[in-house]
């Protein structure tokens, strides 16, 4: 990434994108190019169903295309990557180049050897599928006549599944090098076609204007050296035939104002559904019983009736403490207490109706349990004492309701061993 934003520092031209500036961000530690926002790219408007680019919208765009890497080229800069979704055009239709991941810098008087896995594979130039890795401005242009004959066409020129494939589609289409070629370049005979093959470009494009195969023939030619560079292609007859170039307004229109407003609506409303999405969750964790109506954590409205109803039902059918003591409905047995715990007495008075409220089972009539198999339960008899009558008060009513913590011993006898017992005595 340190290669292509000194790249795309030195660069400045319309038909080149502008780096804009950087953005970091310190949660992920990454490094983020900023760019202008172009709408489309040419890939996409050459496989646009609406019908093929008129020669003079090729034009207009193959003029652009040479111009930015001229530019490059002369700043001794190779892109190394020209392809369709590469060249990105605004809302005016003005073409800039981008992605310059695999760019590097080349001088033509000192020769380094440079990595030749490099350029698309359709795209990519015979020198680069042979080995090479001596090259220069010629494999740019190679990839430029690739997109002039894809945008005649509608179609890419050679589609190759892999190198070998995509070697010898490019022999058949422009020939089989001669034998200088491969003294010239110095490269192995291994991918040498046992097949000769002869040119036959300028009869599949027979019906294409004489200057286009003209200038295709130039920016496809085996050998590099005969490419030429991109300011001789812009100079070239093609561009100075009629029908001329058209102007930016004369494209396909991309961009348009509608388009735009949709797009901000349909935003918009994508930010409010996340929205609404975000507080539904946060009530949900803020509602724990919602969460346990179902498992998701979710609950519809008719459930949430429907459990309404039923706490209403059980509710109804719960009896009041002073109902009869005979009564087994499952409403008695929710509202009836544990029979273990032990009744706190602070008076004699409550003993007794405690006993007639929480004992069903013990009745003071002495023909308790006659009707029932099991033999009859005795007769209790509780005795209540009246602690207040006490003489040395060592159990008065005011203390009996205070913690053990708070009462007053001073005036205790040695009576301190009935602390331990209970207010009922057998």
């Amino acid at each position: 990434m340190a290669r292509e934003i000194m790249t795309l520092r030195e660069l400045d031209h319309p038909n080149v994108v502008k780096l804009e500036g950087l953005a970091t961000s310190r949660m992920q530690f990454s490094l983020y190019l900023v760019f202008d926002f172009m709408q489309s790219d040419l890939q996409r408007i050459i496989t646009c169903p609406e019908g093929r680019l008129t020669e003079p919208q090729v034009k207009c765009y193959m003029h652009q295309l040479l111009s930015g890497l001229q530019h490059c080229h002369d700043k001794g800069i190779l892109h190394r990557d020209i392809k369709g979704s590469n060249l990105l055009i605004d809302k005016t239709g003005m073409l800039k180049i981008a992605d310059f991941g695999l760019a590097n810098y080349y001088r033509p008087q000192d020769r380094l050897p440079l990595t030749n896995r490099v350029v698309t594979l359709w795209y990519r130039a015979p020198e680069l599928l042979l080995g090479a890795t001596d090259y220069g401005v010629g494999i740019d242009l190679w990839s430029a006549g690739c997109l002039m004959a894809e945008m005649f066409a509608g179609h890419p020129l050679m589609p190759g599944r892999n190198e070998v494939e995509q070697l010898h589609k490019i022999f058949k289409l422009c020939g089989t090098p001669p034998e200088d070629y491969w003294r010239k370049m110095k490269l192995p005979t291994t991918f040498r076609p046992r097949q000769l093959y002869k040119s036959n470009l300028v009869e599949i494009f027979r019906e294409f204007p004489n200057t286009f195969v003209s200038l295709l023939s130039s920016l496809l030619t085996l050998d590099p050296a005969s490419r030429g560079s991109a300011s001789l292609a812009l100079q070239h007859e093609f561009f100075y035939t009629s029908p001329l170039a058209c102007d930016l307004s004369g494209l396909p229109i991309i961009y348009q104002e509608e388009d735009e407003f949709i797009k901000i609506n349909e935003q918009k409303m994508r930010r409010k559904a996340k929205r609404r999405a975000r507080s539904k969750r946060e009530q949900r964790r803020k509602d724990p019983l919602a969460e346990s109506q179902t498992g998701n954590g979710e609950s519809t409205k008719e459930e949430q009736e429907q459990e309404q109803e039923q706490r209403a039902q059980t509710d109804s059918r719960k009896p009041e403490l002073g109902s009869s003591t005979s009564s087994s409905s499952s409403g008695l047995k929710d509202a009836q207490p544990e029979q273990n715990a032990p009744p706190v007495l602070l008076s004699p008075e409550p003993v007794i109706q405690s006993f007639k409220k929480f004992s069903p089972e013990i009745s003071m009539s002495p023909d308790a349990g006659k009707n029932r198999d099991l033999p009859p339960l005795p007769v209790v008899k509780p005795h209540v004492v009246d602690y207040r009558r006490e003489k040395d008060g060592m159990y008065r009513f005011d203390q009996v309701g205070r913690s053990a913590s708070t009462r007053e011993f001073r005036s205790l006898n040695n009576q301190r061993k009935h602390l331990g017992r209970f207010a009922v005595e057998d």
